[in-house]
């Protein structure tokens, strides 16, 4: 246990001193995406907000509303996961990337479930 105590001393010292750094280059994140006709092009930032959408004027060739906002959708959709991942792999050095993937689903069980299986010594 005094092991155990050690480490997550050196752990949480460790994340102290990094995590600022870290925290301010994930917080940078851009990740922009095309959809696959290439007519429309959407940046979204570390959370996958929408910082940015680009319609080239071709789309009006055809007026098809739903198929724009599907393909607007899913453009947005794949950025943002794109973004997720880039900020997991940030934080990976100082989180595992399981527990960084579920605290940003917001899936506390998982959080929960991982950090005792840390204190249990089985990841």
């Amino acid at each position: 246990m005094q092991a155990y105590a050690e480490e997550l001393r050196a752990t949480f010292a460790r994340l102290q001193e990094e995590a600022p750094a870290v925290h301010e280059k994930a917080r940078a994140v851009q990740i922009t995406e095309k959809s696959r006709d290439g007519l429309i092009s959407a940046t979204v930032g570390p959370r996958g907000d929408l910082i940015r959408l680009d319609i080239d004027p071709r789309v009006y060739r055809r007026p098809d509303s739903r198929e724009l906002a599907d393909s607007i959708t899913e453009t947005v959709h794949r950025a943002a996961e794109k973004a997720q991942d880039r900020v997991i792999e940030l934080f990976e050095p100082l989180i595992p990337a399981e527990q960084m993937k579920a605290h940003l689903d917001g899936d506390l069980g998982g959080v929960l479930d991982q950090m005792a299986a840390q204190m249990l010594g089985e990841k």
